[in-house]
């Protein structure tokens, strides 16, 4: 069972990923609650984290490195253009889909920002 800090942790999560539609940000599809439980179910990613692709391959070619970095750059901008940030950026929350692009993921750190 949760405890209301890391239930409200969550539900900011599901809030901010409902606001979140570009192609470099996991989709949240689904959330059911139950009395006991809470599943939420998002888009797959099928190459898994980044963090265990760099460990396995060790490097990213140049070209390839520019294009990820890219699309980091372009989920984040379109985070912070809707007054959310993510503050969790790290290779374990950047997830690779089937054609091995990336999809930033786990808000839980995330939170909306005021401007100014």
């Amino acid at each position: 069972r949760l405890d209301s800090s890391n239930l409200e942790k969550i539900y900011r999560e599901v809030q901010l990923m409902k606001l979140l539609n570009h192609p470099h940000i996991i989709k949240l599809y689904q959330v059911m609650e139950t009395k006991d439980m809470l599943y939420i179910v998002t888009e797959f990613a099928k190459n898994g984290e980044m963090f265990d692709y760099l460990t396995s391959n060790g490097h990213l070619s140049e070209n390839e490195a520019r294009k990820k970095f890219w699309q980091i750059l372009s989920a984040v901008e379109y985070c912070h253009d809707h007054h959310i940030v993510h503050r969790d950026l790290k290779t374990e929350n950047l997830l690779l889909d089937g054609n091995m692009d990336i999809k930033l993921a786990d808000f839980g750190f995330g939170n909306f920002y005021k401007s100014g």
